[in-house]
């Protein structure tokens, strides 16, 4: 089914149009928190941390610090009128840490003062005594001592050991995937100021206001009425900002109602960095069988991942990476275990694909090691495993119960592997590695697929706001957030496509609860299907009512009126939409509209962890050819190819940001974003000096990037759009598969890599050396 625009309209969607702030953003005029203007009166906050990993709290004397001049108050756990909990459902995050400290640099006070320079002196005189107790810091530690969050989940189809057992060739193995900071430009946020009688409103930057306006009433002891949370604009998220910003915010609100002046709280990069949580790490163990040519029948799969302190988001980021530990391959008989561990250290939390891009990583290792067994391709074992196409007569079934009728890998991967020459530049590589001592090449064409929609079925839900006032201007409001990725203009575009009108007819405004209730975070990719579905609900009821007024009024049928072109037609005469605004205000017509949307079809049992969680699936491909330095572990990426559906654009430039975007933040997460802890518990890596993120000379010399052309939703999703926010993440992941390739060339084929990641230039080298004596 196509999209039902009509050809003699003017197309406003799945237009090129550039994001409505990027002048703002590159001239610096763009407004974030820390950005708005205070009364001079605004006091400062910042909190006081553990400086264990795990320990009791014996005794805490902040007598100095509160005596301290320019010290307005400080803040524990007994100041907390409400609940002391920062979580986003568990109940199992303290704002302030009471009894015992469970992460070094956890929150246990706050100073308030009159500025950041005085409340950091005066923390400094805290007198905390602690008595030590053991810390459970890694993944090994808690898989011997048994320390989790919950039991083991699984998820299991087929005839799993038997299928196994019946196979001609038998794998197993494991890959480490290390954490990633989010690295948000713009660090976590909040600036509060009370009004009257229990009113406060906060602005911070936040994916999930709602959440905030919950916790925030749940700890001053307060109904969710009494707060209204603003955010405008976030200077990046990446899922760091749908539950970590609860903390600032309660704080900043707490001391915004004991003092009865505005405050704020906005982290320090490196403060930013020590108490927030980033994405898990993983340790995948697999066992896989398979036949002679390559097709898997049986794929074992255990995921260990490190929580943190609290659950935070873990239980929904387990379930998403058990969701996609197949990837695009349909395994008849396969089981998924995830051990959601518990650590000290910081609650992990959302990231950019929320698990998927873990579980995905898993078995592209999988089909990897598989092909190097073979000594075949690994292209050739993907294609023997992949989904049947959406047109076959049967269609494939994941662990999880869902049918795959939506796919099209197949048609990216053709029309990829002739567009990036994959298979004469392999020839090529493999030739220039034969005579290359220590520059060696790799090459790698991997898929994915990513399912869209929340895991919680409740959460797929939104609401937006439009008024269209009697000049004929249109006022926009809908419970998403901007963080970069161009929401508010894919938005803006579909409301202006309804009524027919110019891009900067509709005004744009800052996300508030006050406005759109009970609203979801902004995640899951789900920001444009969904409130772009319930603003397009509110101008169709308002262009619904001015039709049929002005039908009546001049006694012709509602089928008669039309909007083109900034113009209301009505039978025979045609008004410009503010002469036909104000027709309609003069009839006494509403001109305001509320728009809601649920996401249809959709079902989820967590429990037997069976269910249709993914309303459609996004797909997309990338080929990766880097270069490899033997001598240093250096290593360069010298040409990418992706080809990614997105259904039909809503905007191509828009997408494509987020492709060229995904891409490289995965290869950073996959090649040069390390995270280290010491013995006691302490981040290291805890500013630009120490982790590494991409920077404008890591990206690709050659890059290409392209929308599948033949993309269309299967599923009426927004003019058949599909999301874009995180599924190009995970085309990253032929990075590391190019590099894996790089490296088996040294000293012949004898044994696999099983390269981790993040793949440092010290790993490469230090694998590279191994393989090297090893195959001597």
């Amino acid at each position: 089914m196509k999209d039902t625009d009509q050809p003699s309209k003017q197309k406003i969607v799945h237009k090129a149009i550039r994001h409505d702030s990027a002048h703002k953003h590159v001239s610096g005029e763009a407004k974030y928190v820390d950005d708005i203007a205070v009364p001079p009166n605004t006091l400062q906050i910042l909190l006081g941390q553990s400086k264990y990993a795990h320990a009791k709290i014996l005794s805490m004397d902040l007598s100095r610090v509160e005596s301290f001049p320019g010290v307005i108050k400080v803040l524990t756990a007994a100041d907390i009128p409400g609940t002391n909990d920062c979580s986003p459902f568990a109940g199992d995050d303290p704002i302030f840490a009471e009894n015992v400290v469970s992460y070094l640099g956890q929150s246990v006070f706050a100073v308030i003062a009159e500025n950041i320079k005085i409340a950091r002196n005066a923390s400094e005189l805290a007198d905390i005594k602690y008595e030590e107790l053991p810390a459970v810091l890694t993944i090994d530690q808690a898989l011997e001592t048994g320390n989790v969050l919950g039991p083991p989940a699984i998820i299991e189809s087929g005839k799993v050991d038997e299928a196994l057992a019946k196979s001609n060739n038998k794998l197993e193995g494991k890959i480490i995937l290390g954490g990633q900071e989010h690295f948000y430009l713009e660090g976590q946020a909040a600036y509060a100021v009370t009004g009257e009688d229990t009113d406060i409103v906060v602005h911070c930057s936040t994916q999930h206001p709602t959440e905030i306006q919950h916790k925030v009433a749940m700890a001053l002891g307060l109904s969710n009425h009494d707060v209204t949370v603003i955010t405008r604009r976030m200077g990046g998220g990446f899922g760091g900002k749908e539950s970590q910003g609860n903390l600032p915010a309660i704080v900043a609100a707490l001391a915004a109602k004991l003092t009865g002046r505005p405050a704020k709280l906005i982290y320090d990069r490196d403060d930013d960095f020590i108490l927030t949580g980033k994405r898990h790490d993983f340790q995948i163990s697999y066992k896989v069988g398979f036949e002679d040519n390559g097709l898997i029948n049986s794929v074992i799969v255990d995921q260990a991942m490190r929580c943190g302190m609290s659950w935070d988001l873990s239980e929904a980021i387990a379930a998403r990476a058990m969701c996609h530990a197949e990837n695009s391959y349909f395994i008849k008989n396969m089981r998924i275990t995830s051990h959601r561990l518990k650590t000290n250290t910081q609650s992990n939390t959302a990231f950019r694909g929320f698990g998927g891009p873990q579980g995905i990583v898993g078995m592209e290792r999988v089909i990897d090691h598989v092909a190097h067994y073979l000594n075949v391709d690994p292209l050739l074992v993907r294609e023997r495993n992949f989904y049947p196409h959406k047109t076959s007569a049967t269609h494939g079934i994941t662990p999880y119960g869902q049918t795959v009728h939506d796919c099209i890998i197949q048609d990216i991967i053709s029309e990829l592997k002739k567009t990036s020459n994959y298979v004469d530049r392999r020839k090529d590589i493999e030739k220039y590695n034969k005579n290359s001592k220590f520059l060696k090449r790799g090459i790698s064409l991997t898929p994915v697929k990513f399912g869209i929609s929340f895991n919680a079925s409740f959460l797929n839900q939104a609401g937006a706001l439009l008024h269209v006032y009697n000049d004929g201007s249109v006022y926009l409001n809908h419970g998403g957030t901007e963080m970069g990725q161009g929401l508010n203009t894919k938005i803006a575009q579909i409301v202006a496509n309804e009524f027919q009108l110019p891009l900067d007819t509709i005004k744009i405004t800052a996300t508030s609860t006050g406005k759109v209730p009970n609203t979801s975070a902004t995640a899951a990719s789900s920001g444009s299907d969904l409130n772009g579905m319930a603003a397009k609900n509110a101008a169709e009821k308002i262009k619904s009512r001015m039709t049929e007024y002005l039908a009546a009024e001049a006694q012709i049928k509602p089928e008669a009126i039309a909007f083109e072109d900034g113009m209301v037609i009505v039978g025979a005469n045609s008004y410009d939409f503010a002469e036909a605004v104000k027709r309609c205000y003069m009839g006494r017509i509403s001109l305001s509209a509320t728009g809601f949307y649920s996401t249809p079809k959709v079902h989820w049992d967590p429990k037997k962890f069976k269910g249709r969680p993914f309303y459609y699936f996004a797909y997309g491909a990338a080929c990766s050819e880097v270069a490899l330095d033997l001598l240093t572990g250096e290593n360069r990426i010298l040409r990418a190819d992706i080809l990614h559906d997105v259904g039909r654009s809503l905007n191509p430039a828009i997408d494509i940001g987020q492709i060229e975007g995904g891409y490289i933040q995965g290869a950073g997460w996959l090649t040069t974003e390390e995270l280290v802890w010491d013995s006691k518990g302490k981040l290291l890596t805890h500013a630009p000096s120490t982790y590494k993120i991409p920077a404008c000379s890591d990206r690709p010399l050659d890059f290409r990037v392209k929308l599948f052309s033949e993309g269309e939703n299967c599923e009426e999703t927004i003019h058949r759009s599909k999301a874009v926010g995180e599924p190009p993440l995970m085309l990253g992941t032929s990075v590391l598969m190019a590099l894996s390739h790089a490296l088996q060339s040294v000293n012949g084929r004898s044994s696999y890599p099983n390269l981790n990641a993040p793949a440092t230039p010290e790993r490469l080298l230090m694998q590279s050396v191994e393989f090297d004596q090893a195959n001597v």
